[in-house]
């Protein structure tokens, strides 16, 4: 059957209905692909304006009606080359199902090359914003969120993206693009429960490469996946930080990567896991170009945070070759700290903005950030450290540091692992390790350093002492344990040694006081409680001590006068004054032993002329156990030599933390040179010493405060020199003294014995010495021979012998004293005695008047006799003259003496009468006779060194027999020939 046969038989009406039906794809078809984008076009075109602020073109529009696929070409928001929004192409896939499923169904959705500029002024307005115009809309309540728009992609699809960042509002500007932005969505859709995947990649100069990757669901909204970003150039962004801190950044690039879960559907909800972070490189400076902080590289591994519990957990933090700068500036105030001060113009610009803003309630402090710390290590570090408050700058070096930190929480509330490893300065070293709490605040830590240097400490004494830390350092080990809760609990125990000490006198620029090294053995410390060393070792110890000429010492003159303080106010009264708090026991101070090996010392007087020095060496000894809680006095045993070869020793026992309870201690000096000593004989003896040895024993005992103090003085062959003028010197017969005080083995040996109530403030031991010593001298120079009775166990006047008149022989008294004084004299040979014979004119003259006229008498009389040619004794003293001879020997006496005849009238006298008057004529010529006289003196002289050699056996050449003398005193019963001693 043909075609128009069938046509024919078909029912009426059919036909229109199959020809519509036929003409409407056509129709539809011309109107989808040719009518309507080119009306919508040219609709879109002249609505752009009326919405848009800026240029704006769409340049085709391409719409399948069939496949219900339409896609937009070319659309420019702008001015041409500054497109501020754009794309090149966009294509959308609409799927038929739309009609039945009751919701929007995408099939695909493909945005290819968009450009976006997101730029933003001075005053902060975005370009965004004021891209598009926004119609005016009447104020209308607010109404409660419906459902969301029935939407479902099955893919997005944004390709060849570019990003443009601008923003003027820091002052510097910020800018950054990415080029090359990339974003695929699958299954996206608001239904509930839509979770679409995503994936975004971007990258751009300078800013770095994202990659994000993940599940996406908008109902409810929520999201989860992973995101990398790497290298990122942290100087694209900096100028935001730079404006809240001023820090320069000199280099910095940032990588990141980390699982998310984020959910803001009841609030916002963020979890982080396996989130890493590098910083490599990383440079900070100050504005004025300073070097602040450097650091090769910094990775965070194994991370983890929620936002809800506001929890970071770290569980590695490495860091390689961190260098930071810091200094202390003359102010007090770190420079760090000054950078992040607030400027005057800042705080007052934040004061009128607080004026301008209503007050507002406070927030409740929410929930605060816990943050954990598995494992920090931090290797190659530097520290430049620098102090410009003391007027010399202090530069210290610490480093290269590692630092390890373990199981760190920042709540504090359970202890965490530290171990320090550093450098500090040139050669020294630093460690510790141990756990840390921080609340309550507690650490056991072992620490450990070695060779540190102590000069840097020279800065902060300077201000105190005239005084150069020229060397030193330190060595220890110590383990420290520390509890803080209400009463701070310190125990320090371990080992301490500073080496190589060694300090300067900057006045004079001479050493002061050094070691080579002190050594604190088995050191234990609890605060406020005690300190216990159990052995200290000082080795080679020296220290110089020095009297100047005005007396001053250069201890004293090294201490630098500080300013007076302020005078304490004087409390108002009827003002409440706080319960004074009970005083602390004193900390208990227990040092087991104290050791010198090998010490010396250096003393000077200058204030004397020639000056005095003297060395100690050889300081070898120990100190037994201190404690200031127990009166138990410690063992004292030291030895040396004073100028090398003269021995000294310290022994007995002391309590230096209460010397005037107990004490007992002998100090003994042997064979010292007196040559030494000669500035201070000198100064107060007026003479040098020429030769001379000094022995010194000094015991001195205390208790309860009464001293009983007992020194032994001995001087070995001392010989005075040349005279020295000396306003100071005694007024004394310096060698009689010495002369006096020195034995038969030329020694002098003084015993001074001090006693005396030391806890009278008036009572001076040394005072007391040197008067004692002075009151010897001056009692042996003033009364010599009372001193040497005193070594014949004698208490005579041994100064002078008495004689019966007219006679030189001496009585037993005399022989007596003679005896005794040559017993004294044999134990003082230096001594020389001056025997001055004297005799009396009134005492003397009429008995030698009256030996003399029998002398006469004889004579005379054996003249006679040998005229007679009698039998005669060999000399006329052996004569015995008859009475009735002398009247006629008496009458030739008186002729020959007086040179006269007897007066005539002497003639008329009886015989008696007249021998009366010539004896007495004869004697009266006799009386005043100085030859007579000066003869008895010197036979009385004689006499006195004759039984001094001969009977008490001195040398003859010790005795000097003066001038004589002749006395006008008046009759006595004796005459006194004085004896004087002379040094020899």
């Amino acid at each position: 059957m043909s075609c128009r046969k069938r046509c024919a038989s078909m029912p009426k009406g059919l036909k229109p209905t199959l020809a519509t039906l036929a003409i409407a794809p056509a129709l539809y078809g011309l109107l989808g692909f040719l009518v309507l984008p080119g009306a919508a076009l040219q609709v879109i075109n002249r609505q752009l304006p009326r919405f848009v602020t800026q240029p704006a073109s769409l340049e085709r529009l391409e719409l399948n009606p069939f496949t219900l696929e339409l896609t937009l070409h070319r659309l420019r928001l702008g001015k041409a080359g500054s497109e501020q929004l754009a794309f090149e192409r966009l294509y959308g896939k609409l799927n038929w199902d739309s009609l039945w499923r009751g919701h929007l169904h995408l099939a695909e959705v493909h945005l290819e090359r968009p450009q976006v500029a997101v730029l933003f002024d001075r005053r902060g307005g975005l370009n965004l914003t004021r891209l598009f115009k926004h119609p005016a809309s009447p104020d209308k309540p607010e109404e409660p969120a419906g459902e969301p728009f029935p939407l479902r992609l099955d893919r997005l699809r944004l390709s060849g993206g570019q990003v443009h960042f601008r923003d003027l509002r820091p002052s510097v500007p910020v800018e950054a693009r990415y080029d090359a932005l990339d974003l695929e969505l699958r299954q996206l859709g608001t239904l509930p429960d839509d979770s679409a995947e995503l994936k975004l990649q971007a990258s751009g100069p300078n800013a770095g490469r994202i990659d994000w990757s993940g599940q996406f669901s908008l109902m409810p909204l929520r999201s989860s996946g992973r995101l990398d970003i790497d290298q990122a150039g942290l100087r694209t962004w900096w100028p935001y930080v730079r404006d809240a801190a001023p820090l320069e950044l000199e280099d910095g690039t940032l990588s990141l990567s980390s699982d998310y879960r984020l959910e803001l559907a009841d609030g916002l909800r963020l979890r982080l896991q396996n989130a890493a972070l590098k910083l490599a490189p990383f440079a900070l400076a100050a504005p004025d170009g300073r070097p602040l902080a450097r650091l090769k590289s910094l990775e965070i591994g194994k991370t983890s945070l929620d936002l809800t519990r506001r929890q970071v957990s770290i569980g590695q933090v490495l860091g390689q070759g961190l260098e930071t700068w810091a200094a202390r500036e003359a102010d007090g105030e770190l420079d760090w700290q000054k950078l992040f001060a607030p400027s005057t113009s800042g705080q007052q610009s934040d004061a009128k903005t607080k004026d301008k803003q209503p007050d507002k309630p406070d927030k409740e402090p929410g929930k605060p950030w816990q943050i954990l710390l598995a494992d920090v290590r931090l290797r190659g570090s530097r520290l430049h450290l620098a102090d410009r408050v003391p007027e010399q700058d202090v530069e210290l070096q610490v480093g290269p540091l590692d630092l390890a930190l373990r199981d760190f929480d920042n709540r504090g509330q359970r202890p965490f692992r530290l171990e320090l490893d550093s450098g500090i300065g040139r050669q020294g070293r630093l460690k510790a390790a141990g756990q840390v709490q921080v609340s309550p605040l507690a650490a056991q830590l072992q620490v450990d350093t070695r060779d540190l240097d102590l000069r840097p400490a020279q800065a902060y004494i300077a201000p105190f002492i005239r005084l150069e830390l020229r060397s030193g350092q330190l060595d220890s080990a110590l383990k420290i344990d520390l509890k803080g809760a209400e009463k701070l609990a310190l125990q320090i125990d371990g080992r301490a040694t500073i080496k190589q000490l060694h300090t300067l006198d900057t006045l004079k620029q001479r050493d002061f006081v050094k070691w080579r090294q002190l050594t604190l053995e088995n050191l234990s410390y609890r605060h406020g409680e005690q300190l216990a060393i159990g052995r200290v070792e000082l080795d080679q110890p020296y220290a110089r001590f020095i009297v100047n000429e005005n007396l001053s010492t250069n201890v004293s003159e090294l201490l630098i006068a500080q300013g007076k303080q302020q005078p304490a106010q004087t409390p108002q009264k009827n003002t409440a004054q706080p319960a004074e708090k009970p005083a602390r026991p004193p900390l208990g101070i227990h040092i087991g032993a104290v050791a010198i090996r090998d010490g010396s010392a250096n003393f000077a007087d200058f204030s004397l002329n020639p000056n005095f020095a003297a060395a100690v060496q050889q300081l070898n000894g120990r100190i037994g156990s201190l404690d200031n809680r127990q009166p138990k006095p410690a063992t004292v045993d030291i030895k040396g030599k004073v100028d090398r070869y003269a021995p000294v020793s310290i022994k007995g026992s002391l309590n230096p933390f209460d010397p005037l309870e107990s004490l007992d201690i002998a100090t003994r000096f042997q064979r010292v040179e007196l040559t030494t000593l000669t500035p201070y004989s000198g100064k107060f003896a007026g003479y040098r010493i020429r030769k001379g040895r000094l022995n010194l024993d000094l015991h001195y005992r205390i208790d309860k405060g009464q001293l009983n103090a007992e020194n032994s003085l001995v001087l070995e062959q001392l010989q005075l020199g040349e005279r020295v003028d000396s306003p100071d010197a005694v007024d004394l017969p310096v060698h009689l003294a010495v002369a006096l005080l020195k034995d038969r083995q030329g020694r002098i040996a003084i015993d001074l014995p001090v006693k005396g109530d030391l806890n009278n403030p008036e009572f001076r031991v040394m005072p007391i010495v040197w008067q004692t010593l002075r009151n010897l001298v001056v009692r042996a120079a003033q009364a010599p021979f009372k001193f040497i009775a005193g070594l014949a166990d004698g208490e005579a006047d041994l100064s002078q012998v008495e004689f019966s008149p007219g006679s030189s022989k001496l009585d037993a008294a005399a022989r007596r004293n003679l005896d005794l004084l040559g017993k004294a004299l044999k134990e003082r040979p230096q001594l020389r005695l001056e025997v001055e014979g004297t005799s009396a004119l009134a005492s003397d003259g009429p008995l030698l008047a009256e030996q003399r006229l029998e002398r006469e008498y004889r004579n005379l009389y054996y003249r006679l006799l040998q005229q007679r040619s009698e039998r005669l004794p060999a000399g006329a003293d052996e004569l015995r003259v008859p009475d009735g001879e002398k009247a006629a020997l008496l009458e030739s006496i008186y002729r020959s003496r007086l040179k006269q005849l007897p007066p005539t009238e002497w003639d008329g006298l009886g015989q008696e009468q007249r021998a009366a008057r010539l004896r007495e004529a004869v004697l009266g010529s006799w009386e005043d006779s100085t030859l007579l006289l000066r003869q008895l003196a010197q036979a009385r002289a004689a006499s006195i060194k004759a039984y001094l050699v001969e009977q008490a056996g001195l040398d003859d050449q010790r005795i000097y027999q003066l001038d004589v003398g002749i006395s006008e005193a008046s009759p006595a019963a004796h005459v006194s020939v004085p004896l004087q001693l002379a040094g020899g």
